[in-house]
């Protein structure tokens, strides 16, 4: 098998991209993005002239880039699309024939998904968590729709530690909490009770204007 042919392409291809998702996901010190950019390269190298070799590496490397930066800062998915369709385009240009380039597109197609299997072997990099949203949002992992921890604090008492006019922060159990006063404005130092509970939204009523029926 040549390194021209239609299955060295996507051989190359594949594991170019495998690789550099695995780098871009989890913490591998720079190995994976080496092998990454080896195997790419050499796809590259098979089919482009010296020049033209420079110009696809750095489309490609820019394709790179932006799904790097889109993890770091934007996290919005926009500049890792823009990423992958440049990427398409590189190697796609770079084939001889329509037939390898398919084939080229097709490995960093099925490369994409691939390099998620790192993140069951190494440690996973802090980026991506808004647009890939690894994590199951349930209650086990601390996620719900009504913060149980929050809900727990209804008809608790405790202090007012600065004015409520109407939000301020309350102390309840030795712990602070922003809260909102339900209905006339609290001073700071008067006992509430917990009324209400809405996800992390908590209403108080000075403890003294209280009534179970208000």
């Amino acid at each position: 098998m040549g390194l021209e042919s239609a299955a060295a392409a996507f051989l190359l291809a594949f594991f170019g991209m495998l690789f550099l998702v695995g780098e871009l996901l989890v913490k591998m010190r720079g190995l994976a993005g080496l092998l990454g950019l080896g195997f790419i390269s050499i796809y590259f190298a098979a089919h482009l002239s010296p020049a033209s070799f420079f110009l696809v590496i750095t489309l490609y490397l820019l394709a790179l880039a932006l799904m790097v930066i889109d993890g770091k800062l934007l996290n919005d998915g926009l500049l890792s699309f823009i990423g992958v369709i440049l990427m398409f385009v590189s190697v796609g240009i770079s084939a001889p024939d329509w037939v390898n380039g398919m084939y080229a597109i097709l490995g960093i197609i099925l490369g994409i998904p691939a390099g998620f299997l790192f993140l069951k072997v190494f440690p996973k990099r802090n980026m991506w968590n808004k647009v890939t949203l690894f994590d199951r949002l349930t209650s086990e992992a601390g996620y719900n729709s009504i913060n149980t921890k929050y809900h727990g604090l209804i008809n608790k008492e405790g202090i007012a530690l600065t004015d409520l006019r109407p939000s301020g922060t309350i102390r309840v159990d030795d712990k602070d909490y922003s809260a909102v006063a339900n209905g006339k404005w609290i001073s700071k130092g008067s006992e509430i009770i917990v009324t209400y509970v809405d996800g992390t939204k908590i209403l108080v009523e000075d403890k003294r204007n209280f009534t179970p029926d208000s």
